[in-house]
């Protein structure tokens, strides 16, 4: 067995309808939920043998991973089915990057790339140049640089119109490029297979207090989804999950929403550094 802190107690759940085809994963998401799932004395959850991914301390672990959610991804890159049907979850905006990062190099497709226009509002002495600006990236803004290729599977970082599906959270596939937008194809929720043009807007951080000045960011408010924060995975349903966990999860819920997003305990896995190991290495 393996081990994973999280402070999941007096959370009350009753039933998880991913995970109805699966009567013991089903439970076990209750038990994990609702703060009953057996644990040591360090307050450590048990996770099952079979969901995790042998840590053996090695670089390539992540790349083993990878591999278990995105298996022959050469020969199925092309498949919307496929590559929306999964994504590797973990805590931080970093991590999710990450690997990001390494699943671009697996595309052998034409790139296109996008720069933004950053400014800094009232600065009329130019003490913030441009320059300066493009190296940030505030949580919640997409990158300065924003490299794409047909068939990424994207999300959307803002709400733009609602009624018509462009709502915080949702996935996309890239469909293809205009100078100043995006065709993309939407792919989960009712208005999935929606097809529609996603444009260049301004942005600014959600934390007004992140910088000493007013950040404002024009770029397409997108960004890769291989990868995504356990936050943003929020009221999706991917059939096949990965969990990339490098520290122990802390914060309340994360743990029982990363593991239900999958609908069987045979398309979850985990990698897990045990808490112990984490605190030897610091």
């Amino acid at each position: 067995m393996s081990y994973l802190w999280d402070s999941m107690r007096h959370q009350k759940l009753v039933r998880n309808m991913r995970a109805k085809s699966d009567p013991w994963f089903a439970e076990y998401l209750l038990r994990v939920g609702g703060g009953s799932k057996e644990a040591t004395v360090d307050d450590e959850i048990r996770l099952p043998h079979d969901i995790c991914v042998l840590h053996t301390r090695e670089d390539s672990d992540l790349d083993t991973l990878i591999d278990c959610i995105f298996p022959n991804l050469n020969a199925n890159m092309s498949s919307k089915d496929y590559i929306t049907s999964r994504a590797i979850l973990s805590m931080r905006n970093e991590w999710v990057d990450m690997i990001n990062m390494k699943m671009i190099a697996h595309f052998h497709r034409d790139e296109m790339v996008y720069h933004s226009f950053d400014c800094a509002v009232d600065d009329p002495h130019n003490y913030y140049p441009e320059e300066f600006l493009n190296t940030l990236t505030p949580n919640g803004l997409p990158p300065h640089v924003l490299k794409l290729k047909i068939g990424y599977p994207v999300i959307l970082l803002r709400n733009i119109d609602p009624a018509n599906g462009l709502c915080n959270g949702t996935r996309f596939i890239i469909q293809g490029f205009q100078k100043n937008t995006i065709d993309a194809e939407i792919v989960l929720g009712q208005h999935a297979g929606k097809q529609g043009f996603l444009p260049r807007i301004p942005l600014c951080p959600s934390d007004d207090e992140m910088f000493p000045f007013q950040f404002k960011r024009k770029q397409f408010p997108i960004w890769l989804s291989f990868a995504m924060t356990v936050n943003k995975a929020q009221g999706q349903t991917i059939p096949n999950i990965g969990v990339y966990l490098p520290e122990p999860v802390f914060s309340h819920g994360q743990l029982y929403v990363a593991l239900s997003r999958a609908t069987t305990r045979s398309n979850i896995r985990i990698l897990a550094m045990p808490a112990a190991e984490k605190d030897v290495n610091k």
